[in-house]
């Protein structure tokens, strides 16, 4: 990146979020990425606290962060509902609503907001969490509308099935080879090849893509 940008990053501790972190920084951007001690994102007088806390702009914001509890319809609890949509949606709207004062101001700003790929497809047990990412989806191009005059671009990434620790822990050997026969390019991704195009939408490169969400699958969605 050609400036020196400031990036805040939830959900950076493992996975597609340190990826992101990682990527970020090495393009040379200061990133902030708040613990849940610092910030609790089910709680809203949490998250005001620290945007208060907050000395300087952010120019960029990346809301990473998100739950998914698999359950079949019968089994759904309204807390599992209210708790999915509070953290995966919900928190990203307040820190927008937060942060985007200061990019008004400065007529800069980059939002990108990590979907999924069960946002535009669905499979048994995904309802919670279909639900929070196909809106955050809808949130991401009504917000682009709304902030594309102030050169505020918000961008949408959703990633398929990626390699973390997360999917080792909740998936066997067999489990994990049966996935990667499923995906056309016969594997799973790296979280930094989501990160890659996290950094480019954060970048001065991108001057015009907005309100767009991005599957990153490898052609699972294709089939």
């Amino acid at each position: 990146m050609s400036k020196h940008y400031s990036a805040l990053i939830t959900g950076a501790s493992r996975g597609i979020g340190r990826a992101i972190a990682e990527r970020l920084t090495a393009d040379g951007c200061h990133v902030l990425i708040p613990t849940r001690a610092e910030m609790d994102l089910r709680s809203s007088e949490s998250i005001t606290s620290y945007l208060s806390s907050l000395h300087e702009p952010i120019d960029i914001l990346v809301n990473n962060a998100g739950i998914n509890r698999v359950a079949p319809l019968e089994n759904i609890q309204r807390q599992d509902i209210q708790d999915t949509l509070q953290i995966n949606l919900i928190s990203s709207l307040q820190l927008i609503q937060g942060l985007t004062p200061a990019m008004i101001k400065n007529k800069f700003g980059r939002i990108v907001n990590i979907s999924s790929m069960w946002s535009v497809i669905s499979r048994a047990g995904r309802i919670s969490y279909g639900m929070s990412k196909t809106a955050v989806n809808g949130l991401t191009r009504s917000l682009a509308i709304e902030l594309a005059p102030f050169n505020i671009l918000v961008n949408a990434v959703a990633p398929g099935y990626v390699l973390t620790d997360l999917t080792r822990q909740n998936n066997s050997e067999a489990e994990l080879e049966k996935i990667k026969d499923a995906i056309p390019i016969k594997r799973l991704a790296e979280p930094v090849e989501i990160a890659n195009v996290v950094s480019f939408l954060c970048s001065d490169n991108n001057t015009y893509m907005t309100g767009q969400t991005i599957v990153v699958d490898g052609g699972f969605s294709c089939l």
